[in-house]
């Protein structure tokens, strides 16, 4: 089992201030989660808004957060992704992998592959990166949902990949994907509403949102749930429950962007074609943030 991604990943924010990357609220985020608790760090995930940065935008945030974690905690790359195969295999081949620990890829999002297709992709990827892949089924984005029987088929097929942020929100699917993976191909959600339950079906953890704004709590109940203490898991994931609805209402990373401003580590600033959460949610999301922080200090 690949321990050193088992427990919480958070994918990070891109924090932006006057539409530039603000690099110094960057390091403030990557700071408290690191504080807080969290196994390892996703850099340029969806929640990262990657598809809004150019390739040298991309490149100086990924920089800045291995520079600033400083081997602290593993690094993953979350830009791997693509309709075109072809192309996204020339991009690893050129890509300057120093300081990752491994690359999270989403399956190809809006031209709905077959099964095959996914993957004989994910197959051309292995053969073409030079660091162990996450894979990343993320049905609500790419319109397709990669099944469980191709994940044991590409865990069985290349020990490339290591494990799979499963985001499908499907529970019966992560169940299938557990029983069946072989030994050392870990399960992660991609999903916090249901991080807790995947982790009790036998899971490793998370790849979360929340825990940009709640590291701690979050975390700790993770750990809690990988100990099997159910009842401590169950009293901290309620800490924070009532949030997610907000934090989602009007898209991700719009929510938790906001949430990062009312607690003071940046703008909620995001780039077109997302927009800017409205007032009554930004509201209600901040009547959210405070009872979660308080039920924290309880």
């Amino acid at each position: 089992m690949q321990n050193k991604f088992k427990g919480t990943g958070v994918a990070i924010i891109t924090p932006f201030k006057n539409g530039e990357i603000d690099f110094n609220a960057m390091t403030r985020v990557i700071e408290h989660v690191i504080s807080g608790g969290v196994e390892f760090i996703v850099a340029l995930g969806s929640t990262g808004e990657t598809a809004t940065l150019d390739e040298k935008e991309s490149r100086l945030v990924l920089d800045h957060v291995i520079t600033t974690v400083n081997q602290r905690v593993p690094v993953v790359a979350g830009n791997f992704a693509g309709n075109n195969t072809k192309d996204l295999c020339r991009y690893i081949k050129s890509f300057d992998f120093t300081g990752i620990d491994a690359v999270l890829s989403s399956s190809p999002a809006y031209v709905k592959p077959s099964q095959e297709g996914i993957f004989q992709h994910y197959t051309a990827l292995a053969e073409a990166c030079p660091r162990p892949i996450i894979l990343y089924n993320v049905p609500g984005r790419t319109r397709s949902n990669m099944e469980w029987e191709t994940t044991v088929r590409l865990a069985e097929s290349n020990p490339a990949f290591i494990g799979i942020k499963e985001a499908s929100g499907d529970l019966i699917q992560a169940t299938r994907i557990i029983k069946n993976r072989p030994k050392g191909f870990f399960v992660t959600s991609g999903d916090d509403e249901v991080a807790l339950p995947m982790v009790a079906c036998g899971g490793e953890g998370v790849i979360s949102v929340i825990a940009n704004a709640f590291p701690g709590s979050f975390s700790s109940m993770i750990r809690a749930a990988l100990n099997e203490d159910y009842i401590e898991a169950r009293k901290l994931n309620f800490q924070t429950y009532d949030l997610h609805k907000w934090l989602y209402i009007e898209g991700n990373p719009v929510g938790i962007k906001s949430a990062m401003e009312i607690l003071g580590f940046c703008t909620n600033e995001v780039r077109l074609p997302l927009a800017k959460m409205s007032a009554h949610n930004y509201s209600l999301l901040e009547k959210a943030v405070h009872a979660a922080v308080q039920a924290h200090l309880e």
